[in-house]
């Protein structure tokens, strides 16, 4: 009976042995396996104080939430308006709870409506389903500001707009002028959503406001024009009347500023600037004219001028004089020796040259003289080629002109001598072999326009923004563009108002607005061996 009672304990403690093993394997953490996954987002239970409040004078707000939830890119999806200075303390960070915690609201301004826009931060803790868009509202003072105001936000420019642009709003008092978007922040933010490109921002007083879109860096709700993007609503906006409009934003082109050379070899100087390059003059001080020579050109993957000096004096340091109609300024170099370089010619093709380019040749040091008769071009039949050849100085780029025929082969020598650079410096004998490919493994393009104004510049760009193909055009409404890579391409239209032939953008303190942008709105595939006809309703 003993063994009987006795064994009977030992099988109950080992089955309760096992179900504390299960117990204690359920009471982990973590996505219990089987069963529906759970798609539902979390839900508000309750707010203390209650969402839309009067009167608010809390210290803290406490949310709780029907199921554990976390906090993610809350920096770029929560949106404050008015922006609270020093921001509140936001919890749980890097944890799990059913309770959001918003504290260190002792800096409020009185009678003033607030709203805590969350964009898609709130998550629930297992499947991160985002609870979208909930908003937290109190007013400080007896009502909830009712207005808003919505519309659109495009990139000047570019096809697609960035994930981080904000729409302010700047009330119009006393202290009001149009360099406040460099120093305070607004009186109401919204966030751009990026998937529709559309903005909305509620819970405004009426009143006479700045509006513009802000695509910022640092996030600080302050315009920085020398890294960030700014478009504006050309008159101030009285609410209620204006409450839907649409902003374009763009990169402002900062001043022309010349930084201090920096000696790149024995012979040349790195001038590097900022803003768009305008015409200059560069002279040596220390130098007699009639003792140097020297040439200027621009670096091809840098914002920097390249200043090529040529002289049989020695000098310990060189000082420079950089003037045009909005600078002057004079710049001392000490003069370090360094390896002299020698002349190095690459092309710019290898092996296929394309019907509609040149051949390039480029260099590391300043072309000065061409020998045309140094230089022969023939076929695969052993034939001469006529050819005709173009510097562009700042480029230091010669482009070696002439026809071409399909599936063709061409070679090209330069005998020794042919070239000479700014220091005397010639060629060895250069031999190149380049072919074409046939007509038919490009395609070609017929654009008609409808509607255009003109001048305007047409261009085919890839989904990056790289412009592949480009036309200047002052009266065709008809483009064509022949010999084109297959691929797919955007067309994209600017609208040459300056008649620079190029784009101008738009300046904010000025009032100019960035020249005109119009893409067409699909992707077009050319083809090898086809010839596409597109119509384009320009509007």
């Amino acid at each position: 009976m003993r063994y009987f009672v006795s064994k009977q304990r030992k099988m109950f403690n080992r089955f309760s042995l096992f179900i504390l093993i299960i117990v204690m394997g359920c009471a982990n953490r973590g996505t219990p396996t089987g069963g529906e996954i759970d798609t539902e987002p979390p839900s508000v239970l309750k707010a203390s104080p209650e969402n839309f409040s009067t009167n608010f004078n809390s210290a803290e707000i406490e949310i709780l939430f029907d199921e554990y939830i976390r906090l993610s890119k809350l920096q770029t999806e929560l949106i404050i308006s008015p922006p609270i200075n020093p921001l509140p303390t936001i919890m749980p960070m890097g944890s799990a709870d059913k309770v959001l915690n918003i504290s260190g609201l002792d800096s409020l301004i009185e009678n003033t409506t607030y709203s805590f826009q969350f964009g898609e931060s709130i998550e629930d803790n297992n499947e991160r389903n985002p609870l979208t868009n909930y908003r937290y509202v109190f007013s400080t003072g007896d009502y909830i500001d009712s207005l808003k105001i919505k519309g659109s936000v495009k990139d000047a420019f570019d096809r697609e707009i960035s994930e981080n642009i904000n729409v302010l709003l700047y009330e119009i008092d006393s202290l009001f002028n149009d360099s406040i978007v460099y120093k305070q922040k607004p009186k109401y933010v919204g966030k751009v959503i990026d998937s529709t490109a559309t903005y909305s921002i509620q819970n405004i007083k009426q009143g006479k406001y700045l509006l513009i879109a802000l695509e910022e860096e640092n996030k600080d709700y302050t315009f920085q024009s020398s890294n960030d993007k700014i478009g504006f609503y050309e008159n101030l906006i009285n609410l209620p009347e204006d409450s839907i409009i649409d902003l374009s934003i763009f990169k402002e082109i900062p001043n022309f500023k010349l930084a201090k050379p920096r000696q790149k070899s024995n012979t040349s100087f790195a001038f590097g600037f900022t803003g768009e390059l305008e015409p200059l003059e560069i002279n040596i001080i220390n130098l007699d004219s009639v003792n140097y020579t020297s040439r200027i050109t621009r670096e091809k993957k840098s914002d920097s001028l390249i200043y090529w000096l040529k002289t049989n004096q020695k000098l310990d340091s060189i000082v420079f004089n950089v003037y045009n109609e909005k600078i002057s300024d004079t710049f001392k170099l000490n003069l370090k020796t360094k390896e002299k370089d020698s002349l190095v010619i690459k092309p710019e093709q290898s092996k296929t040259l394309k019907f509609n380019d040149n051949f390039l040749l480029n260099a590391n040091l300043p072309f000065s003289e061409l020998e045309k008769n140094k230089i022969s071009i023939v076929n695969k039949d052993s034939l001469n080629i006529e050819f005709e050849t173009k510097l562009d100085l700042i480029k230091n780029q010669y482009s070696i002109i002439f026809e071409k025929a399909e599936e063709e082969e061409f070679t090209i020598r330069l005998l020794p001598g042919a070239i000479t650079d700014l220091f005397e410096n010639e060629n060895d004998t250069l031999l190149y072999k380049l072919k074409t490919r046939k007509f038919d493994d490009y395609g070609n393009l017929d654009l008609n326009l409808i509607n255009a104004k003109f001048p305007i510049i047409v261009q085919l760009v890839l989904s990056s923004g790289e412009v592949k193909y480009e036309k200047y055009e002052t009266k065709n409404s008809k483009v064509n563009f022949e010999n084109i890579d297959p691929g797919k391409y955007y067309i994209k239209i600017i609208y040459d108002q300056n008649e620079d032939k190029k784009f101008s953008t738009g300046n904010y303190l000025k009032k100019i607005f960035p020249e005109k942008v119009i893409y067409y709105p699909d992707e077009i595939d050319v083809r090898a061996g086809w010839d596409l006809i597109q119509e384009f309703i320009l509007k």
